[in-house]
C-alpha cells in the first residue's frame, strides 16, 4: 500500500518482541512522540494528513495494529479483550526505545489507547480519544455503567457484522453499487452523509486501507457463539469484534490508575457508528424495526456508548485526573479527515497538557 503515501509520508516494518508492525512516520528521529492508533477495518493510512499536520516539536508515528494494514497477521486473542493490541503497542514503544509516548486512538484504537493507559499509565503522557468504542465494548449493554443486557453478552461480537460485508472485504470489492459495498460504508457511515472527498485518489487510499483488513474467525469479525436469548449470537473467543465485546474488554476502573494523564476526548457530532444511537448496534436497530425479532426495551436496550465514556472519564476527573470533549460540527465518525484543521486544534490542546519534558 506504499503507492498510497502522501508526500513527506515514510513507511517502514519494525521487529518488536512480538510481532513484526508496520508503521508510518515523518523521518523524524527527534521530538515527542506521537502513536497514532487506527481504528476497525482501516489502517495507519487514515492518518497521513494528520500526521503531516503537526508540528516539528513531535514525532508522529501511525502503526498497523494487528490484521490490518501491512503488519504481520497474527490471530487476536479476544478472551483477552483489545489486551493483545495494546501489548503490540508497548511493544513498539519498547521498540523504539521511547520512555514515554502520546496515545492518539480512533474508534476501536481509542479502546486500544485506553488499555495502555490502564496497564501502563507511566508510560503514557496523554490519551486522546477520537470517537471511540465505548470503555464497556460495542454492543449488548445499558446503562452509563455498563450493565450486560445478556450474561453472555448478547448482541455483540463476531456474529453481530454484515456478513455481506465482511464478504466484500474479503473479496477486495472495489465497487459503489450495493449499501454493503466498502465503499459505500465509508461514505455513509465513516463520514457525515453528504461528506465528499473530490481527489478520488484520496477516496482509494480510504478503500485501500479498508479492504487491508484481514477476515475470518481469528481476525475480522471472529468467531460466534451461539444463544437463545435475542438476537441469537454471542462473543466468541477470536477475533476483531469479539475483542470489543463487553464480556471481554471493560475498562471500568480508570480512575484508579496513577498516574493521571490529560485526556481529551474529541467526536463528530453526526456520528453514526459510535453514538447513543448508533446503526452498527443491533438492539437499537431492533428498536427502529430495522432488524426482526426484537424484544423491546426491558430486554435489548440499546447502548449509550457516548453517556459511557462520559460518566468513566467524569469518575476518572473526579479521581484527580482530567479530560475535555471536544464535539466536532461537520464531522461523523472520522473528524481528523472531515474537519482536519478543527481537529488539529483540539489535539494540539491535550499534547500541550501532557507535554513531555526533555524531548
Amino acid at each position: 500500500m506504499t503507492s498510497r503515501l502522501w508526500p513527506g509520508v515514510v513507511s517502514e516494518h519494525l521487529p518488536t518482541a512480538r510481532l513484526d508492525v508496520h508503521m508510518l512516520h515523518l523521518g523524524r528521529t527527534t521530538g515527542e512522540p506521537v502513536l497514532l492508533l487506527h481504528g476497525n477495518v482501516s489502517s495507519a493510512l487514515f492518518w497521513q494528513r494528520t500526521m503531516l499536520d503537526l508540528p516539528e516539536r513531535y514525532r508522529p508515528i501511525a502503526v498497523d495494529l494487528r490484521g490490518f494494514g501491512d503488519t504481520e497477521s497474527k490471530e487476536v486473542n479476544a478472551r483477552r479483550g483489545l489486551s493483545d493490541y495494546a501489548d503490540d503497542v508497548a511493544a513498539v514503544v519498547d521498540a523504539l526505545d521511547l520512555t514515554s509516548a502520546h496515545l492518539v486512538g480512533w474508534s476501536m484504537g481509542g479502546g486500544v489507547a485506553l488499555q495502555a493507559l490502564r496497564d501502563r499509565p507511566g508510560r503514557v503522557a496523554s490519551v486522546t480519544l477520537v470517537n471511540p468504542v465505548s470503555p464497556y465494548g460495542f454492543g449488548g449493554t445499558h446503562g452509563v455503567d455498563g450493565q450486560l443486557n445478556d450474561p453472555a453478552g448478547a448482541g455483540s461480537g463476531g456474529g453481530c457484522a454484515n456478513p455481506d460485508f465482511v464478504s466484500r472485504l474479503a473479496s477486495g470489492d472495489r465497487s459503489g453499487d450495493v449499501p454493503t459495498a466498502p465503499r459505500q460504508v465509508f461514505l455513509g457511515a465513516y463520514v457525515q452523509a453528504g461528506f465528499t472527498i473530490d481527489d478520488e485518489a484520496e477516496l482509494d487510499t480510504y478503500l485501500d486501507s479498508m479492504l487491508s483488513t484481514r477476515t475470518g474467525e481469528g481476525h475480522y469479525p471472529g468467531d460466534v457463539h451461539t444463544v437463545d436469548t435475542w438476537p441469537g449470537v454471542a462473543p466468541g473467543d477470536r477475533g476483531v469484534l469479539n475483542a470489543m465485546a463487553p464480556t471481554h474488554f471493560r475498562i471500568d476502573d480508570l480512575p484508579d490508575i496513577d498516574p493521571k494523564p490529560p485526556i481529551g476526548w474529541i467526536r463528530g457530532e453526526g456520528d453514526v457508528i459510535v453514538s447513543d444511537t448508533s446503526l452498527f448496534d443491533l438492539a437499537h436497530l431492533g428498536a427502529i424495526g430495522a432488524v426482526d425479532g426484537w424484544p423491546g426495551d426491558d430486554v435489548a436496550p440499546a447502548q449509550p456508548m457516548i453517556a459511557q465514556t462520559r460518566h468513566v472519564l467524569d469518575r476518572y476527573a473526579a479521581a484527580g485526573g482530567s479530560y475535555t470533549e471536544t464535539v466536532i460540527a461537520g464531522a461523523g465518525h472520522s473528524p481528523h479527515i472531515e474537519q482536519p484543521k478543527e481537529f488539529a486544534n483540539a489535539l494540539l490542546a491535550t499534547l500541550t497538557a501532557g507535554r513531555i519534558s526533555g524531548s
